[in-house]
């Protein structure tokens, strides 16, 4: 029984990062569609948030027993923790704007290391030699996987800024999410969760779309960011049936829900290992949809990271209380 729940588990999670490793090629195509970056987080939130309430309410009403509700503090420190799902969002498909998705998608990866240093930080305590080495192969994997070794290869800068920042807040997402209130109902919390994001993507829509179209000093403020004005426009409500549904589910409802419910049967040692399918899926994505260029060499670095990424996930034979998750 015990391994038919980590089957389940593995599944559970196998599918929610290859969803998840999809969304980045949407967002490229709506791109392409002309919609902006505060058009198509606003439709991933706002419809995640309405399906994610629907669900809510359906398993309230069909549910047998008392579920659990989050005290005042618990939903201002969840809405709080959701902020870094909307940073997230915002901060990888601005660099989606600049680089390659598959670029993107393994500067998104360097949250494996990053929590490395979180976690070292949080424990006072150097990390051991396996995460040492670990991160030293993420980070040559990264090197070959963008392609740097190259040197007639121009990668954008601003690409490599916010999709650093996405990793950021990715690894700040996985922690509070993985610690707080863990006593609630997957779709409470992750409602909750969401909460805090949309929020996040709505200031982001006034102050980097709808704002500076009607204050001087607000447009001011937003030029000293980019020169580019194409975004001041007025919203365009056709991303909503055109790439939202799609984008919602795939981000905002789905592999949450996947994760919460895979993560637990699977341990977080082997659900992280898991859920690094999200890289391969992602490249092969922007390979076979947007015809991006990925060299072997590439590749060779997306097989580094995954190694690093099982290697950093291995029980420990000391202290296999040290399994953590990574992703």
């Amino acid at each position: 029984m015990e391994k038919k729940n980590i089957l389940k588990g593995v599944l559970f999670v196998g599918i929610g990062a290859s969803i998840y490793g999809m969304l980045a090629t949407f967002v490229k195509m709506s791109y392409n569609d002309g919609f902006t970056t505060s058009e198509v987080t606003t439709a991933q939130f706002v419809l995640g948030f309405v399906g994610l309430l629907i669900l809510n309410l359906i398993q309230t009403k069909t549910s047998k027993k008392q579920l659990s509700k989050p005290t005042s503090k618990e939903i201002k420190m969840l809405m709080l923790a959701g902020t870094s799902m909307g940073f997230t969002s915002l901060f990888y498909y601005i660099a989606v704007q600049y680089i390659n998705v598959s670029i993107a998608i393994v500067l998104l990866m360097q949250s494996v290391w990053f929590s490395v240093v979180v976690e070292s930080f949080i424990a006072k305590k150097f990390p051991n030699a396996r995460k040492i080495i670990a991160v030293i192969i993420v980070l040559t994997g990264t090197v070959l996987a963008t392609n740097l070794i190259n040197m007639e290869v121009e990668i954008d800068w601003h690409g490599i800024f916010w999709g650093v920042l996405a990793a950021a807040s990715f690894t700040m997402t996985m922690f509070t999410s993985n610690t707080l209130a863990t006593h609630l109902p997957v779709l409470r919390k992750s409602m909750t969760m969401l909460t805090g994001g949309t929020v996040v993507v709505l200031l982001f829509l006034f102050f980097a779309q709808i704002g500076p179209m009607y204050f001087d000093g607000l447009k001011t403020f937003y030029l000293n960011f980019t020169d580019n004005t194409e975004h001041i426009r007025p919203f365009d409500f056709s991303i909503f049936w055109t790439y939202g549904f799609v984008l919602a589910l795939f981000g905002t409802i789905i592999p949450p829900i996947l994760f919460n419910i895979g993560f637990p049967k699977a341990g977080l040692g082997l659900g992280s290992i898991i859920s690094s399918l999200e890289l391969p899926v992602s490249v092969t994505m922007a390979f076979m949809l947007l015809r991006e260029e990925v060299i072997l060499i590439q590749w060779l670095g997306i097989a580094l990271i995954l190694f690093a990424i099982v290697l950093m996930n291995l029980p420990s034979k000391n202290d296999t209380s040290e399994v953590k998750a990574y992703h």
